[in-house]
């Protein structure tokens, strides 16, 4: 999360830090899904963004700065920015697989079009996903979320 942070502070792409960091995209990816980097990973990402190793290594603290620490609100909007770019990139392949199966619909039996039966049923996970991702409908959200681990632990978090 940190790492994710400092690069969206300086308005970065995950393509961007890549490149300056020499680091490959997909290690990128990796770490700000939560992956341990290696030192190598850690001493390029110090450099490119001006901080301590120390600080990319750490939990948040108090005393850390504050471009470094990441509050729990932070922690929630980047998830919930998260969430609307995956629903962003389904809604993409959706146009673009159903927009195909129509044309090939239409290009082999222009007499039934049998095409609506797939974009109706996938149009329905897309409803889903966009209501959940907007947080519109959010059944399995972070209170319920919260209350699973709570009851699992056997007390609150």
């Amino acid at each position: 999360m940190i790492i994710r942070k400092l690069r969206l502070q300086r308005g970065w792409s995950q393509e961007q830090l890549s490149e300056m960091s020499g680091l490959s995209v997909r290690t990128i990816q990796r770490i700000e899904r939560g992956d341990k980097p290696g030192l190598e990973s850690l001493k390029s990402l110090a450099a490119v963004f001006d901080v301590q190793v120390s600080d990319l290594q750490k939990e948040p603290e108090p005393d850390m700065p504050a471009d470094v620490k990441i509050t729990e609100e932070e922690t929630r909007v980047i998830n919930q920015v998260r969430e609307i770019k995956g629903f962003y990139s389904h809604l993409m392949t959706y146009a673009l697989v159903i927009a195909g199966l129509f044309i090939l619909n239409y290009m082999s039996s222009p007499e039934y079009i049998w095409a609506w039966w797939p974009a109706m049923g996938w149009g329905i996970g897309i409803i889903s996903h966009g209501l959940s991702a907007f947080e519109v409908l959010n059944f399995f959200g972070a209170d319920w979320e919260r209350k699973q681990v709570e009851k699992r632990l056997g007390r609150k978090l």
